[in-house]
């Protein structure tokens, strides 16, 4: 497509685009994603049908208070004094029951300096940097914040065990959400009886948390996520490039070929300034590595407040075979959920 003066401009290839990212850039987007800038425990607002929801935001707002000042109880004050309370507070529950808005309401409230990332921006940033020069980087934060923290092999178990263990060492807390308890993380992904003792090790820093309800991205939108034939998706690339949206337009198997000469660290620069990606062609993925791949790159893209428009199969139904029933199945079902919003924005 050309603009008026003949000079090429939308849309753009994502398979086209080269990000760069250094790991000082990499710590300065260590923020919470930007649908949650304004995040607050005010803003949340638990479902009465599951009262865990209720209950963690509480135990939330009390963990947020720990840095708040001590009140002075003069020399002969006899207020009781709280027993210690662990390091680290651990949401584990479903998708779209408000953990991220929790997360980042506490990243929030805690003061600075404090990181907010999901758990493969952390292992890439030791990655990029060095365990060490790592270490160096967060130390003396007041809050380090994890988003999806899920362990898919035993290398991450140990080096992530390590590195909060020496975080906590110098007085920083940890919060973090999975959709599975830390005593449990490795479950069908890996011998996860032969890492036990770093699992239990991670599991002991947190205060865990059930939180229980249904995903709020499914209760206003249910179904599939949103196709187009190849003549409606034309109509739809018009209509982007009418509105002035920034846009890539790919063929959903030249991005997953793409996405796997990409380090995933960098799928945030990748999305920087779009507005929306359209992908054609999309096809089932039958290779674990490519669909893993996929799942990160679509959270980045949730993230980022994407829209995703797509021809071919429906994007909820890409994870072919025994996918949905392996060890990363959560991971899936969350990507599906993500799909499907994104589809339909």
């Amino acid at each position: 497509m050309t603009t008026d003066s003949g000079s090429t401009s939308i849309p753009l290839h994502l398979v086209d685009l080269r990000p760069t990212l250094s790991g000082a850039e990499m710590a300065a987007v260590l923020v919470p994603p930007r649908q949650f800038d304004t995040a607050s425990f005010e803003s949340y607002r638990p479902d009465r049908d599951y009262p865990s929801q209720g209950e963690t935001l509480h135990r939330m707002r009390d963990f947020a208070a720990s840095w708040a000042p001590a009140k002075g109880g003069g020399f002969f004050s006899r207020a009781k004094k709280l027993p210690a309370a662990k390091p680290g507070i651990y949401l584990d529950g479903g998708f779209g029951v408000g953990k991220t808005h929790l997360l980042a309401a506490l990243w929030h409230a805690a003061p600075g300096p404090k990181y907010f990332g999901t758990f493969i921006e952390f292992t890439a940033l030791v990655g990029a940097l060095g365990y060490l020069e790592t270490v160096n980087l967060l130390k003396g934060a007041k809050l380090i914040a994890i988003d999806e923290f899920e362990l898919d092999d035993p290398g991450d178990t140990m080096m992530m065990t390590r590195l909060l263990g020496d975080l906590v060492a110098t007085g920083t807390k940890i919060a973090a959400t999975s959709n599975t308890p830390p005593n449990a993380l490795g479950e069908g992904r890996f011998a996860a009886q032969d890492f036990l003792r770093e699992i239990q090790a991670l599991a002991d820093r947190f205060e865990i948390i059930r939180i229980d309800g249904t995903d709020y991205r499914r209760r206003d939108i249910e179904g599939h996520a949103k196709t187009f034939t190849a003549e409606q998706l034309g109509v739809e690339v018009d209509r982007l490039a009418a509105a002035g949206e920034t846009f890539t337009a790919d063929s959903f198997g030249e991005v997953i070929q793409f996405l796997g000469s990409l380090h995933p660290s960098k799928y945030v620069k990748l999305l920087d300034s779009l507005d929306a990606l359209v992908l054609t062609e999309v096809v089932e993925l039958t290779n674990q590595t490519d669909a893993l791949r996929f799942v990160a790159f679509i959270d980045r893209v949730y993230d980022a407040q994407l829209s995703i428009l797509a021809s071919g199969v429906p994007l909820d139904g890409v994870f072919a075979g025994d996918m949905m029933n392996g060890g990363y199945r959560k991971k899936y079902l969350r990507s599906v959920s993500r799909l499907i919003a994104s589809t339909q924005r």
